[in-house]
């Protein structure tokens, strides 16, 4: 046993990087850089500051990683989001503020739901339906506004938000706990091994008894749960609704999803891949700008990210 032991190959430094999810090392190539051009930006004070803008963004990219999971996807957020900060912020529903978030999260679960349920039921193109949705969402939203605009955001939810235990900002703390009990259940659940089955070949998890279509039903109904808890956030930071909050969400989580490891039926990225991603993809942001480099310039470095990306995973599962 010790002699094949000893005779195992031993797993090249640059090929065990190249079997990370491309998260990892892109943080470490930027963080790198970032030393040498701009150290200001690996201050404590500013990497506290990018953790609390990636939340957002962080909890967005959990409810479209699952769905990614399950060969699907969910570009519904920015709709989900519009109709969220209308709720709380217009005073069209005359409730109490802990009522309003309730009713917000309610009406997310219930959009997500009815975007499963049509892409499960109907066999409907979950890019089409969930982009319908939301360009039916947000119109509804602009329609009502034009009667009554939105408004403050309560107290009490920016509060909890901008709030700090310690000196560091609850936000990131909110975030990453968020990820433990999701990392227990996609690893020690039969939810998350149901989950596995139907990304890996959803042939074969139907033929063998799994619930296909209910598996995907759950996964859209937690993302869009997850898209009006980032909205929470978003509102908190902002402090005023808008119908225009969250709408590069639905691409960003998206490219996080892909960059931390998640392809479209994989999920080696595991629930912390997508959230390095996140942070990844805002500390990008705040990089970028450091240098001048405008909006236009942003996407065309991201689009061509998750394009190196997704050719990188595609090679290694061939």
């Amino acid at each position: 046993m010790a002699d094949a032991r000893e005779s195992r190959p031993a797993v090249s430094p640059w090929r065990w990087i190249a079997g990370l999810p491309p998260a990892y090392p892109l943080l470490a190539l930027l963080l790198g850089i970032a030393y040498f051009t701009h150290p200001h930006l690996l201050s404590p004070l500013f990497l506290m500051l990018m953790l609390r803008q990636a939340a957002p963004l962080g909890l967005a990219t959990i409810g479209q990683s699952l769905v990614i999971r399950c060969r699907s996807i969910d570009l519904s957020s920015a709709g989900i989001m519009a109709v969220t900060s209308y709720i709380l912020t217009s005073g069209t529903v005359p409730v109490p503020p802990l009522a309003a978030i309730a009713l917000c999260v309610v009406v997310g679960l219930l959009i997500g739901f009815v975007n499963g349920v049509i892409i499960t039921v109907r066999r409907a193109s979950a890019v089409i339906v969930t982009l319908a949705m939301s360009i039916i969402l947000t119109g509804v939203v602009i329609a009502f506004s034009q009667f009554r605009a939105p408004g403050d955001v309560p107290q009490i939810l920016r509060d909890v938000v901008t709030s700090r235990i310690g000196g560091i900002p609850v936000a990131p703390i909110l975030w990453i706990l968020a990820l433990f009990p999701l990392y227990y259940v996609d690893r020690f659940t039969v939810f998350g091994r149901y989950v596995r089955a139907v990304g890996s070949n959803p042939l074969a998890a139907e033929m063998s008894g799994i619930p296909h279509a209910r598996i995907v039903l759950a996964a859209h109904t937690v993302s869009g749960l997850f898209s009006v808890l980032s909205c929470f956030f978003l509102l908190g930071f902002v402090g005023v609704g808008t119908v225009n909050i969250g709408q590069d969400l639905a691409l960003n989580s998206l490219s996080a999803s892909i960059l931390g490891g998640i392809n479209f039926g994989a999920g080696k990225g595991g629930v912390w891949g997508p959230a390095a991603a996140a942070f990844m993809l805002t500390f990008l942001f705040n990089f970028l700008t450091s240098f001048g480099l405008g909006e236009p310039g942003k996407l065309m470095l991201q689009g061509l990210i998750v394009i190196v990306a997704a050719i990188a995973y595609s090679k290694r599962q061939t």
